[in-house]
């Protein structure tokens, strides 16, 4: 097989990558280790910036995202028994949009099933070769058969776990991680949600979040050790804890339910900042993970992905300088929200060594944050998304 790009990872980075480039006319093979009904499955959360809804509507995907999701204009924010609202409208003229990862993902499968574009499911042993020269090539198994494909540029899209990554000698990576002393528990219920908007709240008994999928169905979670286990808590112990978590007048709204899922997501935070090898380029998961304090994660594979697009169509053209500027460009952005998520986490949890004066501080500058214009707009800017 002979394509123009290989995207190594069928999730939405590599999928919107390769709609991107189909619209420019640049021939794509993607390949992807997973059924195409295992990756529908997965639930993941969904708050998009502008920026993301901007290449969503260059993809020509947008259709259904305007339809089925839901404009937020602001967010809550919980400090002990207290709520304040950060308008983003209001300080940024911009917005999120509340839309869930798997109906991105679905967008994007479907568009490119309709275009007749070639994708690979449950492929195994992808081995990445010779990167540094003009003609790389993608070889795995799929469907008992070895087979290969020759092209002039990888995409590794495949996530943190994925091959591409390690395709890169490791004494040329250069990598770094912080790792969080706790996990998020998250439940999702058939109830609608507690509040029109993202409530994050922190109190003495730890953090909380409440988000939604749709108005009858709701994503809540609440701060957990790692040494907690999914079968140590029951729905009651959730809600219970949810409550207490929860400034009153949101508690007293809650809705309650059976949960339908239940997990604990690890926090760390991990950048690669070698993005670029030869003619292999790394994009989201693959080269960088945030906690999911402030959303950052999908919308991040988006400006990676925008970033690529743009040099990987100058660079069909013949205009190679844009994926020189690639790695530069991307990890630039990469720390920006590498630093508000780590900013985000670090205002709303409780962490294991904090001393009384930490708490203190850290409550203080909660109140600051209620009470001054400026650094709301700050948070506003970066929630809503930073220019590309």
């Amino acid at each position: 097989m002979r394509t123009q790009v290989c995207i190594i990872g069928g999730g939405p980075a590599g999928l919107l990558l390769g709609q991107l480039l189909h619209r420019r006319g640049i021939e794509t093979i993607l390949i992807e280790r997973k059924s195409r009904d295992y990756v529908l499955s997965r639930i993941r959360a969904g708050v998009l910036e502008r920026g993301f809804v901007g290449l969503m509507e260059e993809a020509g995907v947008a259709g259904r995202l305007h339809r089925e999701g839901y404009p937020h204009d602001g967010v809550m924010i919980g400090a002990g028994a207290e709520m304040f609202r950060i308008d983003f409208a209001k300080l940024t003229g911009h917005r999120v949009t509340v839309y869930g990862q798997t109906e991105v993902t679905r967008d994007l499968y479907e568009a490119r099933e309709a275009a007749g574009l070639p994708t690979l499911h449950e492929v195994d042993e992808v081995a990445l070769q010779g990167l540094e020269g003009a003609s790389p090539t993608v070889t795995f198994l799929h469907e008992g058969e070895r087979k290969t494909i020759r092209c002039d540029y990888v995409a590794g899209c495949d996530g943190f776990h994925g091959p591409s990554r390690q395709a890169i000698p490791e004494e040329k990576r250069r990598e770094v991680e912080k790792v969080y002393p706790f996990g998020w528990l998250g439940i999702l219920s058939e109830t609608p949600p507690v509040h029109e908007e993202l409530i994050y709240s922190s109190s003495k008994e730890g953090f909380a979040l409440c988000s939604m999928r749709n108005e009858t169905l709701s994503r809540y979670y609440v701060q957990v050790p790692m040494s907690d286990r999914v079968e140590d808590w029951s729905d009651a112990r959730f809600w219970a804890a949810l409550r207490a978590r929860i400034p009153a007048g949101a508690a007293d709204a809650l809705v309650t339910g059976p949960s339908i899922e239940k997990s604990i997501a690890p926090l760390r935070s991990f950048v690669c900042e070698t993005m670029r090898w030869g003619r292999l380029f790394l994009c989201g998961d693959a080269a960088h993970i945030v906690p999911p304090t402030g959303a950052k994660g999908l919308n991040t594979a988006a400006s990676d992905v925008y970033y690529l697009y743009e040099a990987l169509a100058a660079a069909c053209t013949g205009d190679e300088a844009a994926l020189d500027a690639y790695a530069e460009k991307a990890l630039a952005r990469v720390w920006k929200t590498q630093r508000f998520s780590w900013w985000m986490t670090q205002l709303l949890h409780h962490f294991p060594e904090q001393t009384a004066y930490d708490r203190r501080v850290q409550a203080a500058e909660l109140t600051f944050l209620a009470e001054s214009e400026a650094a709301q707009k700050a948070l506003a800017e970066q929630y809503v998304g930073l220019p590309y």
